[in-house]
């Protein structure tokens, strides 16, 4: 998968998602609503940044001496766009109607996150 193609669409949704929320939502939602696709655009924008800084990793790893694997920074990636999908998706869906209950699922999103960076910190350490 090439994953800065991948941030690079992450980040367009996560501006288009933001955009959608502050003019066309804001006067139809909650502020409990608002709230929760403020964090699902914020974690979508830090992710996606997240992605594309693995994106580049990526490109760089196979010029430099005792570089990462790139195995390593794509499973990165990969429970990153995990994390996106489930937590920052959840979000939305919950902002725009779906059940409360469908917030449960949220935190395996965050723990997707969570799983990504210290994938990566620990592949780096071992380095």
């Amino acid at each position: 998968m090439n994953w800065l193609v991948m941030a690079a669409l992450n980040l367009a949704l996560a501006v288009m998602t933001g955009a959608f929320g502050a003019h066309a939502l804001k006067a139809r939602l909650s502020a409990e609503q608002l709230g929760w696709w403020h964090t699902a655009v914020d974690y979508h924008f830090l992710h996606g940044l997240g992605l594309l800084a693995l994106g580049v990793l990526l490109r760089l790893a196979p010029a430099l001496p005792n570089s990462l694997p790139s195995a390593a920074i794509a499973s990165s990636a990969l429970w990153l766009q995990i994390g996106i999908v489930i937590f920052s998706g959840s979000l939305y869906a919950m902002a725009l109607g779906a059940p409360r209950w469908f917030g449960a699922i949220t935190p395996i999103g965050g723990l997707a996150f969570i799983a990504g960076w210290l994938w990566l910190a620990w592949s780096l350490a071992r380095t």
